[in-house]
């Protein structure tokens, strides 16, 4: 496949859906290359974060001026101009903004990727038993078995509910 630009070899393909119009785009390495350092400019990381904060939980504009990390100093406006938090406190600081944005890019405001090796075995079994859900809750949906994929579902509510009352 060609490059759309130059016509040198496309390596890298892109797809983009816009109102449901789907376009496709193939790009060497130096045109992909281009076309990011483009887009990064017309549409940057702290652009992207200020923009999901404000699809979260609507709070007053005076708590948002408000709030300062204790450690760093870093206002949450700063975080929104920027994209950047300024130490591990400002999680902490500005919990109840960030969780709704987690949420967001992620998909869920709760780790469950690797767990540390020193983790005690029963929060380590918790979140290994989650996964396993995960895992099934998607086989299931795969052989369209939505009568157990609904219970899985439930099961994996329950036990985030769990996890968020204990935090």
């Amino acid at each position: 496949m060609k490059c759309d630009l130059c016509n040198k070899k496309a390596t890298v393909h892109l797809t983009e859906i816009v109102d449901d119009q789907m376009s496709e785009m193939h790009l060497c390495e130096e045109c992909a290359r281009e076309k990011s350092v483009q887009m990064e400019q017309q549409f940057g990381l702290s652009d992207l974060l200020a923009g999901l904060t404000d699809f979260g939980k609507q709070t007053k504009t005076a708590d948002k001026v408000d709030l300062k990390c204790p450690t760093c100093g870093i206002t949450y406006d700063d975080f929104r101009k920027f994209g950047r938090l300024g130490c591990g406190d400002c999680y902490t600081a500005f919990r109840t903004h960030l969780s709704t944005l987690l949420k967001k890019i992620h998909g869920s405001n709760h780790h469950f990727g690797k767990t540390p090796k020193r983790m005690p075995k029963a929060a380590k079994k918790k979140v290994e038993n989650l996964q396993d859900l995960k895992g099934k809750l998607l086989e299931a949906i795969q052989e369209e078995d939505f009568e157990k994929a609904a219970v899985l579902r439930d099961k994996i509510r329950e036990i985030e509910a769990n996890k968020d009352n204990e935090t």
